[in-house]
């Protein structure tokens, strides 16, 4: 079921929502340049297990609207908060994906109302001042790439190969992340200047500072890379636990010979763990 949310006078969000009868509400949050639908697999389990779902495309993503500006993660939360008193959604359990998992933790913080239990997957402690050399060579790093002669069978054909064991349900929604003209070409969704506004925002706001103020449960789902041998592993165990040192009820699922996209790659696992996330919680009301 597809809805689509008023958050400003001007914009609205547009949800994925699967409807569900059990106490607790999920809500999915993509990251940059992704969409709701690479949450469609994920979204299906939690479903089948009868949890209301919502799936939200961050403003200029996906079939949300793209103002210009707003490209930042307080604005973000600030269309989460109003999109959830919409939907009459509180104690949800948040899942965010990379910049979504930013933009989860500060949500947490600041709306504890809102929020029963966090699920950082693969994001949410992101430094990039620590992480990277440079302003520059962390633009370098997540510039997009050019789509100058690509189309949905080029672009597929390509996921395909790089992504091997993923189903053709997420090639399918990965290509969707961007637009087709009706050419058959493919463009991005956002602007040059909007992408280097979330990069801007990710740069200038990590989320190390809002940690102290989360007290809901915490799951932590970094992918270890594959090839990664046990050194490189443990630096990012390392890395992760120094930098979450301040989630006082965070605890940690790793997902070896893994990438970035774990909810592309590991549907059923990562809907699993949503799901053993939700089990410890004191039930409270009923799902809209």
């Amino acid at each position: 079921m597809d809805l689509s949310v008023p958050v400003t006078d001007d914009v609205k969000l547009h949800f994925r929502h699967r409807p569900g009868t059990a106490s607790l509400p999920f809500l999915l949050v993509h990251g940059m340049a992704s969409s709701a639908r690479l949450w469609d697999e994920v979204a299906d389990h939690l479903a089948a297990a009868g949890h209301a779902v919502y799936a939200v495309d961050l403003r200029g993503h996906g079939d949300s609207d793209a103002p210009e500006t707003g490209y930042d993660i307080p604005t973000a939360v600030a269309d989460l908060v109003a999109a959830s008193a919409a939907l009459g959604l509180d104690r949800a359990v948040v899942a965010g994906h990379s910049w979504g998992g930013n933009i989860s933790v500060r949500l947490s913080a600041e709306h504890p109302e809102l929020v029963a239990a966090l699920a950082l997957v693969d994001g949410g402690w992101l430094e990039p001042a620590k992480a990277f050399s440079s302003w520059d060579a962390f633009v370098g790093a997540l510039r997009p790439a050019s789509l100058e002669g690509a189309t949905v069978r080029s672009v597929s054909d390509y996921f395909r190969a790089i992504h091997p064991d993923w189903s053709p349900a997420a090639i399918e929604a990965a290509v969707a992340t961007m637009r087709e003209n009706p050419d058959g070409s493919l463009s991005r969704r956002m602007s040059t200047e909007q992408h280097m506004s979330i990069l801007h925002s990710i740069w200038n706001e990590p989320p190390r500072p809002w940690y102290a103020a989360i007290d809901v449960p915490t799951l932590l789902m970094p992918a270890i890379p594959k090839g990664a041998d046990a050194k490189w592993a443990d630096r990012i165990r390392s890395r992760i636990r120094e930098t979450t040192a301040d989630l006082r009820h965070a605890t940690m699922r790793e997902y070896l010979d893994s990438e970035h996209d774990l909810h592309a790659q590991h549907p059923r696992r990562v809907a699993d763990d949503l799901l053993d996330l939700a089990r410890g919680l004191r039930p409270v009301g009923t799902a809209r």
